[in-house]
């Protein structure tokens, strides 16, 4: 697994993806993979995770744009030097997909918005790079 890294303005966004044949049906055209997200705050400022912003992309030419609130049902507070993690999904119509984005992330003393890069990842089904 590879991890890819990105830091905007003290917050070091890193995702791990992860294929889950369990959940995937080939001969069906499903293949789900999960990722896992650790957002580590390295400022002097609180922070509030508002919004999520992804762009996703599979190989057979699908995209989808997801706005939403929080993330997975949460809008976290990450204090100096604590971080927060969470897991999810998605689904695609390929063997291999991609994603990336951006949280909203408000500065608690003084409500100030910032946009925080989500670095681009690849999801892949393990066996079609053998």
């Amino acid at each position: 697994m590879i991890m890819e890294t990105a830091v905007t303005k003290g917050i070091k966004v890193s995702v791990i993806a992860e294929f889950q044949p369990f959940y995937s049906d080939p001969e069906q055209n499903h293949f789900a993979f999960s990722y896992k997200i650790k957002i580590e705050n390295n400022s002097e400022s609180t922070f509030k995770l508002l919004k999520r912003h992804w762009y996703i992309w599979d190989s057979v030419g699908s995209s989808i744009e997801v706005i939403g609130d929080g993330v997975v049902g949460n809008q976290p507070i990450i204090e100096p030097g604590n971080f927060h993690e969470y897991v999810s999904g998605c689904n695609f119509k390929s063997t291999i997909g991609k994603m990336y984005g951006f949280y909203t992330m408000e500065r608690l003393l003084d409500g100030k918005t910032f946009l925080i890069a989500i670095p681009e990842f690849v999801l892949t089904v393990p066996y079609i790079l053998n």
